[in-house]
């Protein structure tokens, strides 16, 4: 008796699932859920050769066997990524044994770590990202400890404590005041910026596990005033994006510059582009999205807010050739099936000229890398429209920082809805009205 291979893959693919058939996930323990990972979760990695003691499966492994609901329950009833779920419940994480915090202080090196884990699994952050943010996160630590004489940044914060509130405040205002001015060292306003941003966040993220009772450093952003010079990198304006693509005569340079300028990518990361990574099954309030095993600094994934159009009129051109093999800009020459980053910068200088654009923007030639930097301006500026729109909710809830309000009354999902809008009708302005 012999069964047809497509069978055999559908049986086994099956078998490779997990089931949460019966699952009443509101009636589920973190205990539970452990039991789940191991019934369930861990035959299938195994099966496919992965160790479910030491290889953590990403949200694409979740989402390719279906198995999201765990992901989402799991954070909707006990506010869990699953990153914190893997280091505090399953435990085992590896809370970087080896680094030397300016603490001998238990609880605050835990505090710490535990941030960073939520940080590397909920934003999908590359390691040296998170190595980056232990860094600023250990220089304020060190500076807390020289202002105030004690490394133990928990007990003046945490609920039900005795001390006056203004007394944390000041122990926080009095580890920056050193970093300003008392440091063996001179900092930038653009490192005294980044560790403030991440301190910030360390408090807030401790307020929201209810290990503090307040958040001390959110005044800092009115307290202390670093300058930071202009960005010594250029940008390409709305108009010069518009004369591009007017100037685009294939559908190849209409989407280099939708890959620039429409969805922030790196040269060598358009050069790359291969089919496999766009993801359109998405969730009705979701946008499609592009998935990046590896990318600096983060994220994982990169939302698609404009230019659908264009890539699927270049997925229906390059389909027409039978060889093709799912790179958006391919190549037939050289030791890859896809084109160098020299290339693309190659391509991208002969269509700004072209689009006569000018022949130097405050001293740099036209490049990608400039074309790219259009959309970090862009969505900037972005932030600033949406912090200014939540202004009024900030003053009813008596808080000078509309970050906050980002922060505590928008839920990650709104959040993100409303920048997508707000972003969207700005790459509609610059490329003209498209899908």
């Amino acid at each position: 008796m012999s069964r047809s291979d497509a069978e055999q893959e559908s049986e086994s693919d099956a078998e490779r699932a997990p089931s949460f058939e019966g699952v009443r996930w509101t009636s589920y323990s973190l205990e539970d859920f452990t039991d789940l990972y191991w019934d369930e979760i861990a035959p299938c990695l195994e099966t496919e050769g992965i160790d479910p003691t030491s290889e953590k499966p990403t949200h694409q492994w979740f989402r390719d066997h279906d198995a999201r609901a765990f992901l989402t329950a799991l954070r909707r009833h006990h506010d869990r990524s699953f990153g914190e779920f893997w280091n505090e419940d399953l435990e085992l994480g590896d809370n970087e044994e080896g680094y030397t915090w300016a603490t001998s202080n238990d609880a605050t090196i835990d505090a710490l770590e535990q941030f960073l884990n939520r940080r590397k699994s909920r934003y999908s952050l590359a390691s040296s990202s998170v190595d980056a943010l232990r860094t600023r996160l250990n220089l304020y630590v060190h500076a807390y400890q020289e202002a105030n004489g004690t490394d133990d940044l928990l007990t003046p914060i945490q609920r039900g404590r005795e001390n006056p509130a203004y007394e944390a405040v000041d122990a926080v205002y009095a580890a920056f005041d050193w970093l300003n001015e008392g440091a063996e060292r001179e900092y930038s306003a653009q490192t005294l910026q980044r560790v403030r941003r991440v301190v910030d966040a360390w408090y807030q993220h401790l307020v929201g596990r209810r290990v503090a009772s307040m958040n001390p450093a959110s005044g800092l952003y009115d307290e202390f005033k670093w300058e930071v010079e202009d960005s010594p990198t250029p940008s390409l304006s709305a108009n010069h994006i518009r004369k591009l693509m007017q100037a685009s005569g294939t559908t190849r340079e209409e989407l280099l510059v939708v890959a620039l300028a429409g969805w922030g990518l790196r040269a060598s990361e358009v050069a790359a582009l291969h089919i496999s990574q766009f993801q359109r099954d998405v969730h009705e309030d979701d946008v499609p999205f592009i998935t990046f095993e590896n990318r600096k600094n983060g994220p994982g994934e990169v939302s698609l807010l404009y230019g659908m159009d264009v890539l699927d009129s270049r997925i229906d051109e390059l389909a027409e050739d039978d060889t093709w093999t799912g790179y958006l800009f391919p190549s037939s020459q050289g030791e890859t099936p896809y084109v160098t980053r020299d290339t693309i910068r190659n391509w991208f200088q002969n269509l700004a000229l072209e689009a006569d654009l000018p022949k130097r923007i405050r001293g740099e030639r036209p490049s990608p890398q400039l074309c790219r930097r259009f959309w970090y301006d862009t969505y900037t500026a972005v932030l600033e429209g949406v912090l200014e729109g939540v202004d009024e909710i900030a003053a009813e809830q008596g808080s000078s920082d509309p970050r906050v309000v980002m922060q505590n009354y928008l839920s990650d999902s709104r959040s993100r809805r409303v920048r997508r809008e707000f972003m969207r009708d700005q790459l509609n302005a610059a490329f003209g009205e498209r899908t």
